[in-house]
């Protein structure tokens, strides 16, 4: 890992979530929220659905981010300066990709939570045996991404995600704003009507950082075992889980 400020990374072990807060909003409240803000902000500037979140939850909102680009906790920070930034680092993951999670803890004015599974990847294999991903990818994603995941948002009410309707057909009604019954919290998506034209044009006029990996021909990056170059004429994803039948990880599902 790069030097980097221990204010501006914070590296969560197993056991590490954020507190719960007393004052949290009630599920029925959130999904009131999401389902007006939906309606209304369909349409509106990625910013904008940014500040609004930024301003309606406040410290319970937070960016979660796969580290392939900084752009949306670029963009959420412009808002909201110091937001959290979830990154689950599931042991898997590129030296690209950490490289990027490094940077932007040193160079953006936000606050990255790294968050790693209850397992190491040792004590996984020696659990579920070796090579998971290449046995029951479903069952590797759950315990590295999905679990991770739960224990990150447990002190917050909303989350942001970077997803964009052009990157599969299986994301292409995202809506900017919507509630996630499972989890009881809103999900906001603010650059989910972006074009890939629109985030190269974001990368370019504020310089932010992206992973390297997108130059040597992939077009999604997630954990290394389960990532491959896509080859021309493919969607942005069908580089991940390529000998699966199955297109998402369980954290948008």
């Amino acid at each position: 890992m790069s030097l980097v400020s221990a204010a501006s990374l914070r590296l969560v072990g197993p056991g590490g979530s954020t507190p719960a807060d007393p004052a949290r909003r009630e599920p029925d409240e959130l999904r009131a929220l999401a389902e007006r803000a939906a309606r209304d902000l369909e349409g509106a500037p990625a910013l904008e659905i940014a500040r609004w979140a930024a301003q309606t939850f406040g410290d319970r909102f937070c960016v979660t981010s796969s580290m392939a680009d900084a752009v949306l906790a670029h963009l959420v920070s412009r808002v909201a300066p110091g937001v959290d930034v979830v990154f689950l680092d599931t042991g898997l993951h590129f030296p690209e990709t950490l490289r990027v999670r490094d940077e932007v803890a040193r160079t953006l004015p936000v606050n990255v939570r790294s968050i790693r599974p209850r397992l190491t990847v040792g004590q996984q294999d020696g659990q579920y045996g070796p090579r998971l991903f290449n046995k029951s990818p479903d069952d590797c994603c759950q315990l590295r991404k999905v679990e991770p995941l739960e224990r990150a948002l447990t002190g917050y009410d909303a989350w942001a995600a970077g997803l964009r309707r052009d990157e599969s057909p299986s994301r292409a009604n995202t809506p900017v704003v919507t509630f996630d019954a499972r989890r009881g919290k809103v999900k906001v998506n603010p650059i989910a009507a972006w074009s890939q034209k629109d985030v190269d044009a974001y990368i370019a006029r504020f310089n932010v950082p992206v992973n390297e990996l997108f130059k040597q021909g992939y077009g999604s990056i997630g954990c290394w075992p389960c990532t491959r170059r896509t080859k021309a004429g493919e969607d942005a994803r069908a580089g991940r889980w390529a000998m699966f039948e199955k297109t998402e990880c369980g954290l948008h599902v």
